[in-house]
């Protein structure tokens, strides 16, 4: 449970004002003093994620968030970091003190909830200090489930546990990766190939989960590198199934795997996975439309050191290049970083997100379709660049 990427766990995030008893609330919900509490207001500066198991959800993320009523030049800083949790958010949790009362703060958070269709549930929190009945009434008066919650004695943590389990969206990521295009006993091939940027001694994240995926399917999984594909295909004595490579190889790989037998790749079934694939192909049409001098936009969502063959900083800037005849005008986001302003781009690239959250990668895209901008992904834009797309697509349209 502890190994289970944050990307694919369940966001909790505790939305409130400064000292609403986010932070206490997040020590009674883990039973451990995570977060610091202090009746200094604005304790909490910048968001804090604690990875756990709620049963039976499975492993989630609570994100304890600093208040967003902050004040001054760094509580407006504070707030910022604050509201972009939102774009992570699977599940929000409102908490007011029970000797406070709602104000527009509570009331703005709960519009932006309801903007991105975040389920929301209250809590009324201190109830060893007051009765809190307007807070009650409050959260009653907008239908939202809520519980009574002391932190330092655990009162009401069961209920708020029961409350989560109940309003969590089931839907959050999809059930697979790659199982539902296999059956047990089919034969699959993954390419995984071992370039600078390759982590030593163990293989990147997306090919883990693929492999996992894999197995769980009952399917039986060769790992082979470009190289070694050849003669891992003239070994089977039947075909495989499905190849699944690195996108930065569909080049060589969809040369020596056969034409009949299904080719994808790793960051096209994240695109499945944690976005919207068919809002990323519809991206592929602006790629025609670019010209020399363009603004294009690369959002890495990890932050491993950039690698003289890196695949965000060289290869993609170099086939887009190529492909436009011209010099373009790149810029990079890392991590959970993604511009306000997108309106200068004509192009957004993103990576196959697999170290954020799929609420996040939907996010982003909402935010690019609200402003007309094309988003297309990695292996979506190798996969034309290359002249493969439609073959490595196909294996994914039902």
């Amino acid at each position: 449970m502890l190994d289970t990427p944050r990307s694919v766990r369940l966001h909790i995030a505790i939305f409130g004002k400064r000292n609403a008893g986010k932070s206490s609330l997040i020590n009674a919900i883990t039973n451990q003093e995570l977060a610091v509490v202090s009746p200094i207001a604005g304790t909490t500066t910048d968001p804090v994620f604690k990875s756990m198991e709620i049963t039976p959800i499975g492993p989630v993320t609570l994100i304890d968030t600093a208040g967003i009523d902050d004040e001054g030049e760094l509580g407006e800083l504070r707030v910022k970091k604050t509201k972009q949790v939102l774009a992570k958010t699977d599940l929000l949790v409102l908490t007011i003190a029970a000797d406070d009362m709602p104000n527009a703060w509570d009331t703005m958070i709960l519009e932006e909830a309801e903007k991105r269709c975040i389920p929301v549930i209250g809590v009324v929190s201190k109830v060893d200090i007051a009765e809190g009945q307007e807070v009650e009434n409050w959260f009653e008066s907008r239908k939202l489930p809520f519980a009574r919650v002391n932190s330092n004695t655990r009162e009401g943590i069961d209920k708020l546990k029961d409350l989560i389990t109940s309003n969590s969206p089931k839907d959050f990521l999809p059930e697979t990766i790659v199982g539902d295009l296999l059956k047990q006993n089919d034969i699959v091939i993954l390419v995984t190939p071992v370039d600078a940027g390759a982590p030593k001694s163990r293989l990147i994240l997306p090919q883990v989960q693929v492999l996992r995926d894999a197995l769980d399917a009952r399917a039986c999984v060769m790992v082979v590198t470009e190289h070694e594909l050849k003669t891992a295909l003239n070994a089977l004595k039947q075909p495989p199934r499905l190849v699944i490579t690195d996108s930065q190889a569909f080049d060589f790989v969809s040369k020596v795997v056969p034409s009949d037998v299904p080719l994808t790749s790793f960051s096209i079934l994240f695109a499945r996975y944690k976005g919207d694939l068919r809002e990323f192909l519809n991206g592929i049409k602006a790629i025609d439309t670019l010209a020399a001098g363009d603004k294009v936009l690369i959002a890495e969502a990890c932050t491993h050191f950039p690698s003289h063959e890196d695949i965000g900083r060289v290869k993609i800037p170099k086939w887009l290049e190529t492909k436009v005849g011209g010099k373009l005008d790149f810029s990079w986001v890392v991590g959970s970083d993604f511009p306000e302003n997108l309106a200068d781009f004509k192009l957004v690239v993103h990576c196959g997100a697999c170290m954020i959250n799929r609420a996040e990668v939907l996010a982003r895209l909402d935010k690019c379709k609200a402003l007309d901008i094309p988003v297309v992904n990695y292996g979506i834009m190798i996969g034309y660049v290359t002249g493969v797309l439609n073959r490595v697509v196909k294996p994914l349209e039902k």
